[in-house]
C-alpha cells in the first residue's frame, strides 16, 4: 500500500544547505549489517548505540580552530616557505633583515584566510544551530511533548503537521488523510521493525514490521525522508528509522569534489620553477661569495677579522641561506590571496549583471562558487540536457492516437492541414464545470468523440485519470488544482480532466474520478512504480461492478514489446502516429491496459507479498512479478505532448559554435524527437554531408556503425597520444588525437548503443567518431551514462568540459564536468543546488561563456604577468647588488620600503586595476567607442605556458641588459681609482706569469701602466 499521496517531496533550501558535509562526529564500534528496533522503546534502542538526529557540519569549534586552521593552510607550499623562511631570519649569522618583513605579509595572508574560514564556519554552526533546536512533537510516556530535533532517537514515534519539515527519516504511521493497516497504540506497545543500514539510495529501501505476529513490508512508499516538508496533511506520525548523519539526506551529502582550474594548476607548477630558479640564482651567489672570500676576502681581514673557525667554505654555506632570505619576494606570497580576490570581484560582475536576470521568476544569475570564473573562458565541450534546458519545460496536451485514429490536427474540405494560430476556434469545455478553464485544444471531433461514449476513447482517458502520481488539492468547491512530480503527468491528467474523466481525490486504498459527470471510486490493488529501468508505470484497480483491470502507460518501444498479438495492426497505425508526433518534436507516450481474472490476482497479491517481505533479492523477485503481469496488453493509443524551445536558443548556440565549442545533447527522449529538437536548434542542419544514426543492439553491431569513414585516410583504431603533466610530471595522461574530416557531419546514438559503446573497447572508437562530428545527440540515455559521456571526454580529450541541466537526472552529469550549470526551473532545486552556476534560461549560457568566462580569463592572464614581473623586477635589483658588496648579502633597499613598497604594489595594483577594468568594459566606454571594443570570442591560449615563460625571459633581459650596459661604458670611458688598480694588478700578474713581457728594461705594454697608477695612488 502507498501512504504518501498528500505528501509532496522536494529539499528544502534549508535542509540542504546545512548537509554539505558528512558529519566528522559520529562513530560506531561495529558494522552495521541490519538494522533493528522497537518503536517507543528507547532503552532496547539506546543500547545499539545509533546516531541520535543531531547533524553537525561545521569543521571547527572555539578550542580546535586556530590549530587546524593553521595546519590546514600550511599545507600550501608558499605558506610552509615562508614560515621556513621566517625562522632563518632569526638566526644572526644568516639573516640581515628583521623577522618582520615577512612575518608581516605571512601574517596578513593567514589572517584574511582564516577570517574567511571563520566567517564560513560561523555560518555552518549558525544553520547547524537552528536545525538541531527545532522543535518537534514525540511521544514519550503516553504522551506528546515537545522534543528538540537533536533530542531525537531513533525508535521514537513523532507527530508533524502541515508544512513542517521532517524532522529524520520516518515510517509513516498514519495520517489526517488515511487509516492505515496498524494502530498507533498497537505499534507502540509491539512493533519491531528490521531494515537495511544507512546508505546513500534514495529511491530504495527495504525492511519489515512484525507486529502481532504478522509480518508486513517496507518500502520506499512508506518512508518520509528527512529534509521534505509535509503538504496538504493536516498531520501525521512517524517512526523515526535514521537519524543525523544516518538519514539519507546526510548520506548523500558527502564532501563535494574540490574543482581547480587550469591556471590554479598553471600556477602550482610557476611556483615550483620560481623555487628552483629562486635556488639557482642562491647557488650562483654563494659560489660567488666563496670566489670572492677566496680571492679579496683575506684583504678585509685586518678591520674586518673572521669568528674563530670560519672560512670561506663556511662564508658560501651562510650565503646561501642568507640570499634565499633577501631575494624571498621571488616567491610570490600574496599570489594565491590576490587571486582569490580578482575571482570574487569577478564573481560580483557575474550576480550584478542585469542582462542574466529573468524578470518573468525573479531569478538572476548567481555564481555559486568563486574558483571558477576564468575557466569559463576556455570551455570545449559542453553537455546539455534537452527538457526544461533548451525547451520551457511547461507541458501541453497537443495531439493523441486513439484506436487507430489520430486527433489534434485540423484539415480543411480538400484534406490539407490547416495551421493552428491563435485565431483558431477552440474547443468549448463549457458544459464540464470541472474543466480547467486554461487548457486549450482546437480538435472538436475528439470531444464529438468521447460524448457519443465510444468505448476506446473513454477508456483512453480513464486510464490518464488513474494512472499517475499526481495529488489534487481543491480548495474551493469545483477549483481543482494538480500538483505533478513532472509537468508532463500534470498535463495528461488536465487533458482527461477537460474531456469529462476528472481525477477528484485519492486513498491508500481507492482513487475518486468524476466520468461524464457520474462520481466512480476505484479500488486501488497495487501501483507498480516508475523508474528509469523499467520506463513505465501501471495501476491494477478494481471498478465498482467488480471487473479488476491494469493499466499502464510507459515509452512506446517498452509498451509494443509486452503487447497482445492481436494488437498487431493497430500497433503498425499506431507507430506511424508516434513518427509523425516525434518528427514535430513532441514527447510521446503509448497507453495499454489489460482485464485480469480475480483467482489469478489473488495469487499474484500473495506473491507479491512475500517478495515484499524479503529482505534478500527484493526487487528481482518484484520485477519479476511485474514482468509477469504486465504483458499480453491491449493497445489503446499514444499521447503527443508539446515542450516548446526556450527563446534563444537556437541564436546561442550558433554564437558558441562559432567560438569553437562543441555541444553534445545527452536527452531521455526518444531519437524522433531528440532529432526534431536538433534540427529546430541549428544543430542539425540540412547541408550537413551526413548525419550518422547508430542503433545497433550489439556490441559488434555498434563497432561497424562506429567505423564509418568520414574519410578514406582514417586509421584502423584511434590514435592516442600518452604523456604526462601536473607537478613533477606524476600524472599519466592519454589523449584521442582529433582527426580531421572533409565537411560537417552529426552523430546520433541511442541509449542501447551508447551501452556498448561506453564498454572500454569500444569508448575509444565512440569518441574518435563522435570527436569527428559537429554535433552529437545522446537519446534514452539514463543518468549514469550522462555522467559517463562526461567523464570519457574529460578523461581522453584534455579539454574543459561544462554540464548544464535543470533536473534531478542531470545532477551526476553537473557534478563530473569541470564546471556545472543549473537552470531554475520547473524540476525543482536539485539541479541548482548541484552547480558552479545557475540562472533561468539557456541563452545566457551566451554571455556566461563569451563575455564572463573571457573577462575573467584574460584578466586573470594580465594581472598574473604583471605580478610576476613586479616581482622578478624587485628582485633582481638585490641580484645584481651582490656583484657590488662583494656576495655580503647586504640590503639594497631598507627592510620599510621594501615591505611598504611590496604591499602597495599588490594592493594598490588590485584596486586600481578593478577601477579601470569596470570603467572601461562599461556600457557607457562601450557606447561611446564602439569600434574600439570588438568581440573576438573566447581567449583560450591567453596563457599558454610559452607566452609566460617569454614574459618571464623578457623580464629577466630587461633587468639584465642595462645593468651590464652601464657598467661596460663606465669602465671604458670614466674609469674609478679602483677600476684602475683592479686593472693594473691584473696587468702585473700577467707580466710576471710571461717573463718574456719583463725584458728591455720593462716592456712598454706593463711600464705605463704601473707608473700612471703609482702616481694617481700617490697622489691619492
Amino acid at each position: 500500500m502507498l501512504y504518501l499521496y498528500k505528501i509532496k517531496q522536494h529539499f528544502s533550501p534549508i535542509a540542504v544547505a546545512t548537509s554539505s558535509s558528512l558529519s566528522a562526529g559520529f562513530f560506531y564500534f561495529f558494522t552495521e549489517e541490519e538494522r533493528l528496533f522497537r518503536a517507543n522503546d528507547r532503552p532496547f534502542n539506546l543500547s545499539y548505540h545509533y546516531a541520535d538526529n543531531a547533524i553537525k557540519t561545521s569543521k571547527y569549534n572555539l578550542f580546535t580552530f586556530l590549530p587546524l586552521n593553521l595546519f590546514e593552510q600550511f599545507q600550501r607550499l608558499a605558506n610552509a616557505y615562508f614560515l621556513f623562511l621566517m625562522a632563518l631570519q632569526v638566526i644572526p649569522q644568516i639573516s640581515s633583515l628583521s623577522w618582520f618583513t615577512t612575518a608581516v605579509p605571512l601574517i596578513l595572508v593567514l589572517s584574511i584566510t582564516a577570517v574567511k574560514d571563520a566567517s564560513d564556519d560561523i555560518n555552518r554552526h549558525k544553520s547547524d544551530k537552528q536545525v538541531n533546536n527545532r522543535m518537534v512533537k514525540v511521544l514519550i510516556d503516553g504522551e506528546l511533548r515537545n522534543e528538540k530535533w537533536l533530542n531525537v532517537q531513533v525508535g521514537d514515534i513523532i507527530k508533524l503537521e502541515n508544512n513542517q519539515f521532517v524532522t529524520a527519516d520516518l515510517m509513516l504511521l498514519s495520517s489526517s488523510e488515511t487509516v492505515c493497516f496498524i494502530t498507533l497504540t498497537s505499534i507502540a506497545l509491539s512493533g519491531e521493525v528490521r531494515c537495511e543500514p544507512p546508505n546513500n539510495r534514495l529511491d530504495k529501501f527495504k525492511g519489515t514490521l512484525t507486529l502481532d505476529g504478522q509480518t508486513y513490508s517496507l518500502d520506499n512508499d512508506k518512508v518520509l525522508l528527512r529534509g521534505c516538508t509535509l503538504r496538504n496533511t493536516e498531520w501525521c506520525f512517524g517512526l523515526v528509522i535514521f537519524g543525523g548523519p544516518d538519514t539519507k539526506l546526510m548520506q548523500n551529502s558527502g564532501k563535494t569534489t574540490f574543482k581547480r582550474t587550469s591556471i590554479d594548476h598553471l600556477m602550482n607548477v610557476l611556483v615550483l620553477c620560481i623555487f628552483g630558479f629562486l635556488a639557482s640564482m642562491c647557488t650562483v651567489l654563494a659560489i660567488g661569495n666563496g670566489i670572492w672570500e677566496v680571492r679579496e676576502g683575506s684583504v678585509f681581514t685586518a678591520f674586518l677579522p673572521r669568528e674563530p673557525g670560519a672560512n670561506a667554505a663556511l662564508s658560501s654555506f651562510l650565503s646561501f641561506w642568507s640570499y634565499i632570505i633577501i631575494l624571498n619576494t621571488l616567491v610570490p606570497i600574496s599570489l594565491y590571496v590576490s587571486v582569490e580576490i580578482i575571482r570574487l570581484g569577478n564573481s560580483f560582475f557575474i550576480d550584478w549583471d542585469r542582462k542574466m536576470y529573468y524578470p518573468k521568476n525573479d531569478t538572476p544569475a548567481q555564481a555559486r562558487t568563486t574558483t571558477l570564473n576564468e575557466e569559463l573562458g576556455q570551455i570545449k565541450y559542453i553537455f546539455s540536457d534537452k527538457t526544461g534546458t533548451l525547451t520551457q519545460n511547461i507541458m501541453t496536451f497537443n495531439r493523441c492516437s486513439i484506436n487507430g485514429k489520430a486527433y489534434g490536427e485540423l484539415f480543411d474540405f480538400s484534406g490539407q492541414r490547416v495551421e493552428i494560430t491563435e485565431k483558431t476556434a477552440r474547443v468549448d469545455f463549457s458544459w464540464n464545470q470541472l474543466a480547467d478553464p486554461k487548457f486549450t485544444f482546437h480538435d472538436h471531433s475528439l470531444l464529438e468523440t468521447v460524448r457519443e461514449g465510444n468505448p476506446e476513447a473513454q477508456a483512453f482517458f480513464r486510464l490518464l485519470a488513474l494512472c499517475h502520481t499526481v495529488m489534487p488539492e481543491e480548495k474551493k468547491e469545483g477549483e481543482l488544482y494538480y500538483q505533478a512530480q513532472s509537468p508532463d503527468e500534470g498535463a495528461l491528467v488536465t487533458a482527461a480532466r477537460n474531456f469529462g474523466f476528472v481525477f477528484r481525490s485519492r486513498t491508500p486504498e481507492t482513487i475518486t474520478a468524476m466520468e461524464m459527470g457520474r462520481t466512480v471510486t476505484y479500488e486501488l490493488l497495487a501501483v507498480l512504480d516508475f523508474n528509469n529501468v523499467r520506463k513505465r508505470m501501471s495501476v491494477i484497480v478494481r471498478n465498482p461492478e467488480g471487473k479488476l483491470t491494469l493499466y499502464c502507460k510507459g515509452a512506446d518501444t517498452i509498451i509494443f514489446e509486452r503487447l497482445h498479438p492481436s494488437c498487431n495492426k493497430l500497433k503498425e497505425a499506431t507507430i506511424g502516429h508516434l513518427n509523425e508526433y516525434a518528427g514535430d518534436g513532441l514527447r510521446t507516450l503509448a497507453l495499454a491496459y489489460k482485464d485480469l481474472d480475480e483467482s489469478y490476482m489473488d495469487e499474484w497479491r500473495q506473491r507479491h507479498h512475500e517478495a515484499s517481505t524479503a529482505m534478500e533479492g527484493r526487487e528481482e523477485r518484484l520485477d519479476e512479478l511485474y514482468e509477469e503481469i504486465e504483458k499480453d496488453l491491449l493497445l489503446l493509443g499514444a499521447t503527443a505532448v508539446e515542450d516548446k524551445l526556450q527563446d534563444g536558443v537556437p541564436q546561442t548556440i550558433e554564437q558558441l559554435a562559432k567560438a569553437d565549442i562543441k555541444i553534445w545533447v545527452l536527452t531521455g527522449d526518444k531519437q524522433e524527437t531528440a532529432e526534431n529538437i536538433g534540427y529546430s536548434c541549428n544543430m542539425l542542419r540540412e547541408e550537413m554531408k551526413e548525419i550518422f544514426v547508430v542503433a545497433a543492439n550489439t556490441a559488434d553491431g555498434v563497432k561497424e556503425e562506429l567505423q564509418r569513414k568520414m574519410f578514406p585516410e582514417a586509421a584502423e583504431e584511434p590514435s592516442v597520444k600518452k604523456a604526462r603533466a601536473g607537478l613533477f610530471w606524476l600524472q599519466k595522461t592519454e589523449t584521442v588525437q582529433d582527426e580531421k574530416v572533409d565537411g560537417d557531419y552529426g552523430l546520433v546514438i541511442n541509449g542501447h548503443s551508447l551501452a556498448f559503446a561506453l564498454e572500454k573497447n569500444l569508448q575509444l572508437e565512440l569518441l574518435r567518431t563522435a570527436c569527428m562530428c559537429q554535433t552529437v545527440i545522446c537519446c534514452r540515455v539514463t543518468p549514469l551514462q550522462k555522467a559517463q559521456v562526461v567523464q570519457l571526454v574529460k578523461k581522453y580529450k584534455q579539454a574543459v568540459t561544462l554540464a548544464i541541466g535543470d533536473g534531478a537526472n542531470d545532477v551526476s552529469m553537473i557534478k563530473a564536468a569541470h564546471i556545472g550549470v543549473g537552470i531554475s526551473g520547473q524540476e525543482g532545486m536539485q539541479a541548482v543546488l548541484s552547480s558552479d552556476y545557475s540562472f533561468a534560461q539557456f541563452r545566457y549560457l551566451q554571455r556566461l561563456l563569451l563575455v564572463h568566462g573571457r573577462w575573467s580569463y584574460l584578466r586573470m592572464c594580465k594581472f598574473l604577468q604583471y605580478f610576476f614581473y613586479k616581482n622578478f623586477t624587485f628582485t633582481f635589483v638585490h641580484f645584481w647588488y651582490a656583484f657590488f658588496c662583494g656576495f655580503s648579502a647586504q640590503l639594497c633597499l631598507d627592510t620599510y620600503y621594501w615591505t611598504a613598497v611590496n604591499q602597495f604594489f599588490v594592493w594598490g595594483s588590485l584596486a586600481a586595476y578593478f577601477a579601470i577594468t569596470f570603467t572601461m568594459y562599461s556600457n557607457g566606454m562601450f557606447l561611446i567607442f564602439t569600434s574600439s571594443f570588438p568581440f573576438i570570442g573566447t581567449a583560450r591560449n591567453s596563457l599558454s605556458q610559452p607566452s609566460v615563460w617569454l614574459t618571464i625571459f623578457l623580464t629577466s633581459l630587461l633587468c639584465i641588459l642595462p645593468v651590464v650596459a652601464s657598467r661596460f661604458l663606465f669602465v671604458q670611458l670614466r674609469p674609478t681609482i679602483n677600476d684602475k688598480v683592479r686593472c693594473h694588478m691584473t696587468q702585473t700578474i700577467r707580466c710576471r706569469r710571461k717573463p718574456e713581457l719583463m725584458s728591455d728594461s720593462y716592456n712598454f705594454k706593463c711600464w705605463p701602466l704601473l707608473v700612471s697608477s703609482f702616481k694617481e695612488v700617490t697622489i691619492t
